[in-house]
């Protein structure tokens, strides 16, 4: 599987709707043109109408009738602009949110909000999917964005967004590897005893629909070779669907190295929340926010 398939498997479902908080922004409207082109989904755009209207008449030059799946409502400002996208999805008008030219904290002030935001309980989390040249599978990475430092708790439910994903994505039993500098324990190494922590967790079923091991160091996840070289076994071990890492420096870095580096394609959701939540950077390209959108809308199928 791979985020083109996802792509394919989005459009030829029921359409969704995603609510976006100013989307007066370039990239954002062609991920806009470019979704309702293959058919992922139809939009309710918050923000500037007279912007989103001109930036959406000079992005749609392929002859397509983009204006039939877009429905534009004016705010006040940035903030009034996420303020309505919560409330659509929180409505039920809308399934997905995403975010436009509003800063990250704007929008989760109003995620939050005890009257009409989305959270339900659980740790919000941010789950990013990665297609990698030489990797047969989709690699999956949390937690880059939200979590600064978590707990053992919040390293759990981190794991339970990120399987929940995954098992929505066609993976019925992901591999999760709970990432550290080694592969054994370490008092001194926080991440290393997390990670034990965690597999034992798992295997008695505190932690569900999946298999942990940790700790483990990146190549020893993700290599067979590697993992076959220091003598590590396990279903884990060289096969991992899933990094959780153990601080949002570490995803952080991972996520701009595949990026970057090793030119990966990318989409990213926030889950835990009533409704995924696409909350991709400003610097993200539109071919990032198109699959982010895809792996949304794929998600609440």
């Amino acid at each position: 599987m791979n985020l083109d398939q996802f792509m394919e498997e989005a459009s030829s479902l029921p359409a969704k709707v995603v609510a976006i908080a100013a989307a007066e922004d370039e990239e954002v409207i062609e991920a806009v043109v470019k979704a309702v082109e293959k058919k992922i989904a139809t939009f309710i755009l918050f923000g500037n109408a007279d912007k989103i209207q001109s930036l959406l008449t000079s992005r749609s030059t392929t002859g397509y009738e983009v204006s039939q799946f877009v429905n534009i409502v004016d705010a006040k400002n940035d903030s009034h602009a996420a303020q309505l996208a919560v409330q659509a999805v929180s409505s039920g008008s809308a399934d997905v949110l995403m975010k436009g030219m509003v800063s990250t904290s704007s929008i989760l002030k109003e995620v939050l909000n005890k009257e009409y935001g989305l959270r339900t309980g659980s740790v919000l989390s941010h789950v990013a999917a990665f297609q990698i040249n030489g990797f047969d599978r989709l690699i999956f990475v949390t937690d880059a964005a939200m979590n600064i430092a978590p707990d053992l708790k919040q390293k759990a439910e981190i794991i339970n967004n990120s399987v929940t994903l995954a098992r929505r994505l066609g993976i019925d039993l992901p591999k999760v590897a709970a990432i550290s500098a080694i592969e054994t324990v370490n008092p001194n190494m926080g991440s290393s005893v997390d990670g034990a922590l965690l597999a034992q967790m798992n295997a008695r079923g505190q932690i569900k629909d999946c298999i942990v091991d940790g700790p483990l160091a990146l190549d020893n996840a993700i290599s067979i070779e590697a993992a076959e070289q220091k003598g590590i076994k396990g279903e884990v071990a060289g096969n991992a669907d899933i990094i959780m890492v153990p601080s949002i420096e570490v995803g952080n870095a991972l996520y701009k190295s595949l990026v970057y580096f090793s030119k990966a394609k990318v989409g990213a959701v926030i889950v835990g929340a009533k409704a995924p939540i696409v909350l991709t950077s400003r610097a993200d390209s539109a071919e990032s926010k198109l699959y982010s959108l895809a792996l949304a809308v794929r998600s609440v199928s």
